[in-house]
Parts: C-alpha cells; sequence; structure tokens
C-alpha cells in the first residue's frame, strides 16, 4: 500500500511495472488520467492549478485505499498523484 502525492511528472509504465513485479497473480491494473475541459476553440485552457493540504490529502487517499482493501481481495495497491 503506497501513496504518493508529488509535483513531479511520472511515467505510468514504470509505476506499473513498481506494482506488478515479481506478483504473478494480478488479474488487472487499473489507472486513471484526466483531462482537462474548458475554455473554446479558440482559446483551449492553458494550465490547471490544482491545490490540496499537505497531509490531509495523503489521509484521505489512504482512507479511501483501505476502503477499497476492505471491499475487494486487492493483492496491491499504489496511488500516484501529480
Amino acid at each position: 500500500m503506497t501513496v504518493s502525492v508529488q509535483e513531479a511528472d511520472f511515467n505510468v509504465a514504470d509505476e506499473t511495472a513498481r506494482l506488478t513485479d515479481g506478483n504473478t497473480d494480478i488479474g488487472a491494473v487499473v489507472t486513471f488520467t484526466g483531462l482537462v475541459r474548458g475554455g473554446t476553440d479558440t482559446n483551449p485552457a492553458a494550465t490547471m492549478t490544482l491545490e490540496h493540504y499537505p497531509g490531509m490529502t495523503e489521509t484521505e487517499l489512504e482512507r479511501i485505499e483501505a476502503e477499497a482493501h476492505d471491499r475487494w481481495p486487492l493483492a496491491a495497491t499504489r496511488i500516484v498523484h501529480r
């Protein structure tokens, strides 16, 4: 169980490899990639600023992860948020 909230970019393929390395019983890997919407065709959104309270964000992500483990027989989880 790992939760990481960071500013730096990360490589999804590397994170998937870390999660699955040596784990032959994993039947699926699920990722989520969000898109920024807004603006118009002639004036698209150029940036997005995400603010959070350090400590509180990690605690909530850990709570969500623990609930997922309680509900389903998960082999492993890794949450990386940028």
